[in-house]
């Protein structure tokens, strides 16, 4: 877990904890690196990997192959998008982070929601209600309530 940027009412210890427990729950057993970056850094992210010039809310990053016996893979978080979506949806800046790493967990165990027919956004409401977060950004997506800036 890196905190590039910090986040108000999360703590590092409390990010992991939620990591390992939501880890387990999307059934992934290896390790998983986390980085709560700025919306600067995810734009270079964004457009290195992605070809997409834009800052993104989450990115998912399985592991190469030969690393993935060891870590399943990375995910990156813009601290920026995410305290703006939290605002929006009135609802704390630590429960969007929550959300973010929830979904990026989600992909790096293959699911893929742009061509899944709903499976992935089924799993996510099912874990988000277990952990007790706010809606999801499949559910934002689909126009559930208000719409988050950017979407993985």
């Amino acid at each position: 877990m890196i905190f590039q940027k910090r986040v108000a009412g999360l703590s590092e210890p409390a990010l992991n904890r939620f990591i390992a427990r939501a880890r387990q729950s999307v059934g992934l057993r290896r390790t998983v690196n986390v980085l709560v970056t700025s919306s600067r850094e995810m734009r270079f992210l964004n457009r290195q990997f992605r070809r997409k010039d834009a800052a993104t809310d989450v990115l998912s990053f399985p592991a190469l192959p030969g690393l993935e016996t060891r870590c399943a893979g990375e995910i990156a978080i813009s601290a920026d998008i995410a305290a703006d979506n939290a605002k929006a949806l009135g609802h704390p800046v630590a429960a969007e982070i929550k959300i973010l790493t929830l979904h990026g967990l989600l992909h790096l165990r293959g699911y893929d929601h742009e061509t899944d027919h709903g499976r992935m956004a089924r799993r996510e409401a099912k874990l988000r209600r277990h952990f007790n977060l706010p809606l999801g950004l499949i559910e934002r997506a689909n126009g559930a309530n208000l719409r988050p800036r950017r979407g993985a």
